[in-house]
């Protein structure tokens, strides 16, 4: 049941990251304009130079915070990362503990002998 609920969390984590990589890239454009702008207000001298380089960092920045489909997109591969080390941490690792005590014994004796 857990391999099942595992599986459907990706599914899920999935679509909703790759119906979000358009809000993704909008988000990474405008950050970066942000940051550019940002670097060159704080290196102007004029004062044009640092309203005009303001006045793009604020647009910039309102562009970035009203992409909300780009956070859910990025919790969405927060997610499918998740996911994807549980399955491949399950597949490694099986807890599974066998009813016969010299397995279990085996197991345990190698442990502390490392």
């Amino acid at each position: 049941m857990k391999t099942l609920g595992l599986f459907l969390l990706g599914i899920v984590a999935g679509l909703a990251f790759v119906l979000n990589v358009g809000p993704i890239i909008a988000l990474a454009i405008t950050g970066a304009i942000a940051l550019v702008s940002y670097h060159y207000w704080r290196k102007s001298q004029s004062m044009f130079a640092k309203v005009f380089w303001m006045s793009i960092l604020i647009i910039s920045v309102i562009g970035s915070i009203s992409n909300i489909g780009a956070f859910i997109g990025i919790i969405a591969l927060i997610g499918v990362y998740y996911v994807y080390r549980k399955w491949k941490d399950r597949k490694a690792n099986p807890n599974v503990l066998s009813n016969d005590p010299f397995t279990n014994f085996e197991r345990q004796w190698n442990e502390m002998t490392k």
